[in-house]
């Protein structure tokens, strides 16, 4: 099953971040981004955006999450200036036949994406 699929909790509260703001860009040949997808988290966890199961050419992709955003939409308290607001994360896929699964686990000071199963 081809395809990226994003999967995001919050674990400063132990919730998945349901609401979080999230995009998946291309980056083409120019280096410039290319919008595929935008949503929103659910209340699986997951960005469920009919465009993501889609097979991905091999190349640069860019995951773009609204962190902040989505802490002050919970009214999590954050400084004026946050230190995490929009959080990119580079990644690429290599084997357009694969299926690339991205957790994201997030708290409004650091988050960690790697390539999950």
């Amino acid at each position: 099953m081809p395809g990226v699929s994003i999967h995001v909790v919050d674990v400063a509260r132990g919730v998945v971040a349901t609401g979080m703001e999230v995009e998946l860009h291309a980056i083409d040949a120019g280096g410039q981004l290319k919008l595929i997808a935008k949503g929103r988290v659910g209340p699986n966890g997951l960005v469920n955006e009919p465009q993501l199961s889609q097979t991905f050419a091999a190349g640069g992709y860019v995951a773009v999450l609204h962190v902040a955003g989505f802490y002050r939409a919970q009214g999590v308290p954050l400084p004026a200036v946050p230190f995490l607001d929009v959080v990119r994360f580079d990644f690429g896929i290599c084997d357009p036949a694969q299926h690339y699964h991205l957790p994201f686990k997030c708290t409004p000071w650091g988050y960690s994406c790697f390539r999950g199963a």
